[in-house]
């Protein structure tokens, strides 16, 4: 279980990933029954770092500080003419020996990269530099159009914003849909985008009446999850042909309707198995899974259990 939780912080270190660590795993919200973190910022040496923004930020620990913490972020390196020091490197290694999680951000990437800690994995980083890490570390595979990926202990994120849906990721994956979604909802984010949405697209917005259609059929879909639905319907509901509207909606989310309609079906069953006592089989209905089996197969590959282990691992009160 992570509980305590380390920033690494250097000269130029990203001001927005610093508040984005800062914001999910600094913030006390135990008073509603969500997890409290020992988070702190660390550094080469305690003192005085100024961010990528010219911002001034107090690091009051060393290398020290990550010796027993369970969490290690990572949350940029963009000094790549110069290697990270080598006991910064070992102090990584010991900790992924000892089992503790590490995390990067955008180009922190490149520091676990020099650790050896992301050889024969997948991993990702801002598009802009993804070539740059294929490059300097051919024993890693560089996926550079998606969010994040998770290698179990190790995990890797894309650029700027993606560093919250990382985040939240991790919240949801050690602590259940609950307590991810509680969290969003006071930094009044989405509470999840998946690791294989595109990083960007090109154009941002399709025409506004298309827009305005689609926002509907997202809103459609979510709520009638139960429901068998093909591209074909939707489509039709959309007022667009197939072709048209399965562009327009890799436009707007980044991904195709079935593996965004995948993706909300099972987020609503990890809410049902936490929050309530409803039988797999019922719960695999209500999100359009149709069978119990069906729900433990898309589980299964999701989560790596079965929605009954979910359910006794996560099993807690929603927050308020």
């Amino acid at each position: 279980m992570i509980r305590s939780v380390a920033a690494f912080v250097h000269h130029h270190t990203g001001a927005f990933g610093l508040g984005v660590a800062s914001e999910v795993f600094g913030y006390d919200r135990s008073d509603r029954g969500l997890p409290r973190f020992d988070f702190a910022l660390a550094g080469m040496a305690p003192g005085m770092v100024r961010t990528d923004t010219g911002l001034l930020i107090q690091v009051e620990h060393g290398l020290e500080r990550f010796e027993d913490a369970d969490l290690i972020l990572i949350l940029s390196w963009e000094d790549f003419g110069t290697a990270p020091p080598p006991e910064l490197l070992d102090v990584l290694r010991r900790a992924h020996a000892r089992g503790a999680v590490l995390m990067s951000q955008c180009t922190g990437a490149f520091v676990l990269a020099a650790a050896g800690l992301l050889d024969g994995r997948r991993a990702t980083t801002h598009w802009r530099y993804s070539d740059q890490l294929a490059e300097s570390f051919p024993s890693v595979t560089v996926d550079p159009s998606v969010l994040y990926v998770d290698e179990g202990q190790v995990l890797t994120g894309a650029g700027t914003a993606a560093g919250v849906d990382l985040c939240l990721y991790l919240l949801r994956r050690e602590f259940g849909a609950s307590v991810a979604n509680a969290v969003a909802r006071d930094m009044v984010v989405p509470p999840h985008r998946d690791g294989g949405q595109a990083q960007y697209v090109v154009s941002p917005l399709p025409e506004v009446g298309d827009s305005e259609r689609l926002g509907d059929v997202l809103g459609w879909m979510q709520a009638n999850l139960h429901e068998p639905v093909t591209v074909e319907a939707l489509a039709t509901r959309a007022l667009m042909s197939p072709r048209s509207f399965a562009r327009h909606f890799r436009t707007v989310t980044g991904t195709t309707p079935r593996a965004w309609l995948l993706t909300q079906r099972l987020h609503r069953a990890e809410e049902l198995l936490e929050s309530g006592d409803l039988p797999v089989e019922e719960i695999a209905r209500q999100v359009g899974f149709g069978t119990a089996a069906a729900l433990r197969e898309q589980f299964g590959r999701r989560r790596g259990v079965s929605p009954r282990a979910y359910r006794r691992s996560f099993r807690a009160a929603i927050p308020a």
